[in-house]
């Protein structure tokens, strides 16, 4: 799936295992290059992390709910009413994007 943030696109992985779920961009030395898509969570933790990254909380209908920019290693973000899909994204990605706006996704 891909994700259109202003004129940028970014490939976004739609995980879905718990190994997956669980792992997500913990560890991760490289720079952050895509996103990924948890759906049914409404709440993370970046402990294991190694870089800022950018989140993006929406509702069944992708419409943004929450936004957190540069979102530091070894935080949590509590879980969040009407929150279906959590997004991870490289930091700096999200500037152009606004609480009630939909995301633009094509596969």
């Amino acid at each position: 799936m891909q994700l259109k943030v202003g004129k940028t696109r970014l490939e976004v992985f739609v995980y879905t295992t718990i190994w997956k779920r669980f792992k997500g961009f913990m560890f991760q030395k490289k720079p952050i290059q895509n996103g990924i898509c948890f759906p049914k969570c409404n709440s993370i933790h970046t402990f294991f992390m190694r870089q800022p990254i950018d989140i993006v909380m929406t509702d069944r209908d992708h419409r943004i709910i929450r936004l957190y920019s540069a979102l530091k290693p070894w935080r949590i973000i509590f879980p969040q009413k009407r929150v279906y899909y959590t997004y991870e994204l490289p930091c700096g990605t999200i500037q152009s994007l606004k609480e009630k706006q939909t995301l633009t996704l094509s596969e």
